[in-house]
């Protein structure tokens, strides 16, 4: 029994007999590797020497990979600092479009077309309807992201929407309207199917999908045709929570939801020769916290389900917030609305300083003396790192 255990340590133990029996794919396997890897002197080592009392220090490289839960801390607060300098002081809201559950399978199957249909139809339902002088009558912005797991890391893929409450019209005024959503839910939910469910059929007409597992049963014609039919009748379910209490909590919203991995090391807490348990929330228990056992393979089956595809932009940004428009249009609101511009704490500085401002640790002296402490040269390192595997 080990309780104080980490998800490498689930992988150390059960990835070697997963993979031997079942299919991986090229994503999954360089993800595992990642992880199993990480900080063990396999990306290779740093070594620094203290010039005051000659300590040597020796610091593992991490492997970056953006689905291990040791790599996202230091990414997650330089992206969402970055982000400071596009956040206004006006109302933001947090939107989650979610599909039926009968469409996971071919989802599955099926990753990078519908994951990217998640979100033309996300971001065409937002625009559209807040064009409409009906709603709003204006461009807006919003920052979109893609989770794919519920908090047992089921199957459960969904976009997480975070919207500007207003926005600029054709004449370039600014709109919103207060701390009022803006846009009404039932009305979301049809257009959001509609434009979902277009983009599937389409695919599917144009034969660009493929059906596996458990999604094998709908090759046959009458059979997919019957899961459309079945999901257009349906009562798709988006949700608006209620808004953002100003600039910086928005900031701390995007920290919590942008470099999000399916089960953080925290929730692990026990693992045994054959089993995993883990902490998740009961959403059928009003959210209280209890604890699950299922095997140490069903664990990683799991997790590998949430590796997303290769090169796949899981984090987008539309509309105010878009590359092409945030730099001149953010501006104009801001000169509009008289508000503050938030100005990023890291930029321009470096690994060390980041670290020293964030966590309250200076790398650059030693810990035993607290003199200075320097990089001895590549080839002074006594220490080889193991081989990098090229994926």
């Amino acid at each position: 029994m080990s309780k104080d255990c980490t998800i490498q340590d689930v992988f150390h133990r059960f990835y070697p007999s997963f993979e031997s029996t079942h299919d991986i794919s090229p994503a999954q396997r360089k993800a595992a590797y990642h992880i199993m890897n990480c900080k063990t002197g396999a990306f290779g080592v740093n070594v620094s020497v203290c010039e005051d009392c000659g300590c040597i220090s020796v610091h593992y490289n991490s492997c970056r990979d953006r689905c291990c839960p040791m790599c996202q801390e230091f990414p997650k607060e330089k992206w969402v600092d970055a982000r400071r300098e596009d956040i206004l002081d006006a109302p933001y809201f947090h939107v989650v479009f979610t599909v039926p559950e009968e469409l996971n399978p071919i989802i599955y199957n099926n990753q990078k077309f519908l994951y990217t249909a998640l979100y033309h139809a996300a971001s065409d339902t937002l625009s559209e309807l807040a064009a409409d002088c009906k709603y709003l009558g204006t461009d807006i912005g919003y920052i979109c992201i893609l989770h794919t797991w519920g908090s047992t890391m089921n199957f459960h893929p969904h976009i997480h929407a975070i919207v500007l409450g207003g926005g600029l019209d054709v004449k370039n005024h600014w709109k919103d309207n207060g701390k009022e959503f803006f846009l009404p839910i039932k009305v979301i939910s049809k257009i959001f199917r509609g434009k979902y469910m277009a983009e599937l059929k389409q695919l599917w007409e144009n034969d660009r999908l493929e059906f596996h597992g458990s999604a094998a049963p709908y090759k046959n014609y009458y059979t997919f045709k019957e899961l459309l039919n079945t999901c257009y009748t349906k009562e798709w379910i988006p949700y608006c929570k209620k808004p953002f209490d100003g600039a910086e909590s928005v900031i701390r919203y995007l920290g919590k939801y942008t470099h999000r991995i399916a089960i953080s090391n925290y929730r692990i807490k026990d693992m045994t020769e054959s089993t995993v348990t883990f902490s998740a929330k009961d959403y059928k228990n009003q959210g209280l916290w209890k604890e699950i056992t299922i095997s140490g393979e069903e664990f990683i089956r799991r997790f590998l389900m949430h590796v997303p595809p290769k090169r796949f932009v899981r984090i987008r940004h539309y509309g105010l917030l878009s590359s092409r428009n945030k730099k001149k249009k953010i501006t104009l609101c801001r000169n509009i609305l008289g508000c503050k511009k938030y100005i990023s704490k890291l930029k321009d500085m470096d690994a060390p300083a980041i670290i020293r401002l964030l966590y309250n640790k200076d790398i650059c002296k030693c810990s035993s003396c607290g003199g200075k402490i320097i990089p001895l040269p590549t080839e002074q390192h006594f220490i080889k790192p193991k081989p990098h595997m090229l994926c």
